[in-house]
């Protein structure tokens, strides 16, 4: 059994007293650490409408963060594809994957990534907020990219995006077992959100591997585990430094909007 890569999913932190631009400048440099340390992987996630986290334009701090890399592969974790048009996720990332070949990712997940009302905000109808077409969208993101063929008479099937040659590799992320089971489905990688999922990772995992279909480039199933770690070389210092987790978990239980808060707030036992 080989030992497991890590990698990092950043989701852009504010921190009170730092300006935006401090916050961007600070998570491209965690980039720069993650690719010069042996990461495989630098991953962005998607949030809008919190003063908590700025990654808001995914797509635009993925191709910053590649510019300043040489190895590692960047990417999404993830785009909130109900956000978004299938066209236009697949016109931006193959434009990242001809600009970066062979080191952009492409996560898709179906949550918001915020509230109700800036989700619609997002889709701009009140029916694509009950629309529960995750799949269906994923189908027409490939089939915009070429990577996957139009339905039969489709009015879509002369619209494709010519940005690039490729799709990047194509991950589904969840934090339950629907993602898991459609991951496996689809034949794609699966990344599981453990670090703010109720589900444990193991049933999540097994889910994926016994629904899992080989795809056209996925032959054998390919889990991502997505935990919340705390380093330092002392317990003491390493529970100083969880206080700010611990910290923003209560901000967002209680609907605090405002800035994570510095490893010197007061604790919360």
């Amino acid at each position: 059994m080989t030992a497991p890569r890590l990698s990092v999913l950043d989701l852009i932190p504010v921190s009170e007293g730092m300006t935006p631009a401090q916050a961007l400048e600070a998570s491209l440099a965690l980039a720069e650490v993650a690719d010069s340390a042996g990461y495989l992987r630098y991953w962005i996630a998607e949030h809008h409408n919190t003063e908590a986290f700025i990654g808001p334009a995914t797509e635009v701090l993925i191709g910053l963060a590649a510019a300043r890399t040489e190895r590692i592969r960047v990417g999404s974790g993830g785009v909130m594809l109900p956000n978004h048009s299938p066209l236009k996720v697949a016109e931006n990332f193959m434009t990242l994957e001809a600009l970066f070949p062979g080191r952009i990712d492409l996560g898709l997940g179906r949550a918001p990534g915020t509230d109700g009302r800036t989700a619609l905000a997002l889709r701009r109808s009140p029916d694509a907020m009950g629309a529960d077409d995750f799949e269906t969208q994923i189908a027409m993101l490939k089939a915009f990219a070429g990577a996957a063929p139009w339905p039969e008479r489709s009015l879509l099937s002369t619209v494709q995006s010519y940005a690039g040659t490729d799709l990047p590799p194509l991950y589904i992320l969840g934090s339950s077992l629907f993602g898991a089971e459609l991951a496996g489905r689809l034949g794609h990688p699966y990344a599981f959100a453990y670090h703010f999922s109720s589900f444990e990772p193991e049933d999540a995992l097994a889910t994926y591997r016994q629904h899992f279909r080989a795809g056209s480039d996925q032959a054998q199933p390919y889990g991502l585990l997505g935990v919340n770690v705390v380093a330092a070389e002392t317990t003491e210092e390493a529970q100083e430094l969880a206080l700010t987790s611990a910290a923003l978990a209560l901000s967002i239980a209680s609907g605090r909007r405002g800035p994570t808060q510095p490893r010197e707030c007061p604790r919360l036992d």
